[in-house]
């Protein structure tokens, strides 16, 4: 139960940070008995600058890359179905090509992306021997053709660099990624929305406490006062936000107000008293439109009491 909360906030988590860079597709179907890839993502040529707000995520992402994110360490197994996933599409896209007459480009075949919170070093050597050269420790390149790397978030150094992934890994790595999204300046483009996700994250837990484990306790506890601070914004926005209504709406029955004194003069002036005829049109002529009343007070002078009550009389 708790794993398919996790698996939507990683999703909704990925499908936030890259949507302004690119295509997503979650949820992608290939014919595989493996179900879905998660997210399935293909950068926008004139966002690939751009990808640097997201460091080593935004590196991932300057290809077409598969997204596949797991919350417990993803099994020998577990792999191999993400390899299958990858292949498939792959071969989908080289079947496009075919029937199109056309050449498919590397760029357009997507790198898989495997992002695991541990990995043993048994698991690792199943697939890959050695770290990628010219990328951070923690993540394992299979050989070339398979396009494919499983990223070990725990191995990941501590850096601003890999602060987008390390939310997504467990236990003490995410509670110091979480204590460092906090603490980035406000109008930090992500952190806003990365602190909503993990509020969603919070409740969604909360609801589900019958089965939780000991480590999402301890991160409902560790999420808990950023959920209540978020409340606390929400309320003073919503007194704030009332305050700034309540204002206007005072400005403009002050205004109304306002135009109803102006409109018993001129009746006064023009009539020399304010009978009960000439009160019930004060309230119609109040609500005329600014271009309205402009036009009425240029004929004032010379219009009638009769066709005044006549026009503006309310049955």
């Amino acid at each position: 139960m708790t794993r398919l909360i996790h698996d939507k906030f990683a999703k909704d988590y990925l499908e936030e940070l890259l949507k302004n860079y690119g295509k997503i597709t979650a949820n992608l179907n290939v014919k595989s008995e493996k179900g879905e890839i998660d997210v399935f993502f293909e950068p926008a040529r004139e966002k690939l600058g751009e990808l640097v707000t997201l460091g080593l995520l935004g590196r991932m992402a300057e290809t077409t890359a598969i997204f596949e994110p797991f919350r417990n360490p993803a099994t020998a197994n577990q792999i191999g179905d993400c390899l299958v996933k990858s292949l498939l599409t792959r071969q989908e896209l080289r079947r496009k090509a075919t029937r199109e007459q056309t050449k498919i480009e590397e760029s357009v075949i997507p790198r898989l992306w495997i992002l695991t919170p541990t990995a043993s070093e048994g698991i690792i050597n199943q697939f890959t021997d050695t770290e990628a050269q010219n990328w951070l420790p923690g993540i394992y390149f299979f050989k070339p053709y398979f396009k494919t790397a499983i990223v070990v978030i725990h191995q990941l150094p501590r850096t601003a660099e890999t602060l987008w992934l390390r939310v997504l890994g467990r236990g003490k790595v995410q509670e110091t990624a979480i204590t460092e999204l906090e603490q980035l300046p406000e109008d930090h483009p992500f952190r806003e929305m990365g602190l909503k996700l993990l509020y969603n994250l919070q409740q969604n837990l909360q609801q589900s406490r019958n089965n939780l484990r000991e480590e999402e306790q301890e991160l409902i506890m560790r999420l808990a006062p950023l959920y209540e601070r978020a409340r606390e914004v929400a309320i003073q926005q919503g007194l704030q936000q009332g305050l700034q209504q309540g204002l206007q709406q005072g400005l403009q029955q002050g205004l109304q107000q306002e135009r109803r004194t102006v409109i018993e003069n001129l009746l006064l002036a023009r009539f020399g008293e304010l009978d009960d005829d000439l009160k019930k049109i004060v309230e119609p002529l109040s609500t005329l439109s600014a271009t309205e009343f402009s036009s009425l007070l240029l004929e004032f002078s010379q219009i009638s009491r009769e066709e005044l009550l006549t026009r503006f009389t309310v049955e």
